[in-house]
């Protein structure tokens, strides 16, 4: 059975983290309103860092870091398991991660990870920083 949790409001560090842990426990996820999820911090350092991460590399090569929301949320909870090893690569199989909710989720109930939900001063969305990366969502 798929835990569904809605990311609306969430700091995506501390969703991050709970959702590695159960993902590696054997747990298999949906993230739904991934658009929502928020980054503390100065929104011009953010996106600087963030417009970093895209130029480092070539096109060819990589790394290669996206700019779609429902993306960078999965590549966040990709770096906090062990990718490359056999049993990382199973687990991050079992993350889906959705913008808005999609109709097979609709009329079910969400789980919110209340760890996640502190509210800081200064924060961006990352459906902010996906426009600044230059994303029409």
């Amino acid at each position: 059975m798929t835990i569904i949790i809605d990311a609306n409001g969430a700091t995506l560090g501390r969703l991050s983290t709970s959702t590695a842990k159960r993902l590696l426990g054997g747990e298999e996820i949906a993230i739904v309103n991934s658009e929502n999820a928020i980054i503390s911090g100065k929104k011009s350092s953010i996106k600087n860092r963030y417009k970093q991460k895209r130029e480092v590399g070539t096109y060819r090569k990589g790394p290669f870091f996206p700019r779609m929301p429902d993306m960078i949320v999965k590549r966040t909870i990709r770096g906090m398991i062990p990718y490359q090893t056999p049993h990382g690569r199973e687990a991050f199989k079992r993350l889906k991660c959705y913008i808005g909710v999609p109709k097979e989720f609709e009329g079910k109930k969400f789980e919110i990870i209340e760890e996640a939900k502190k509210q800081p001063i200064d924060y961006i969305t990352i459906k902010e920083l996906s426009k600044s990366l230059g994303v029409q969502v």
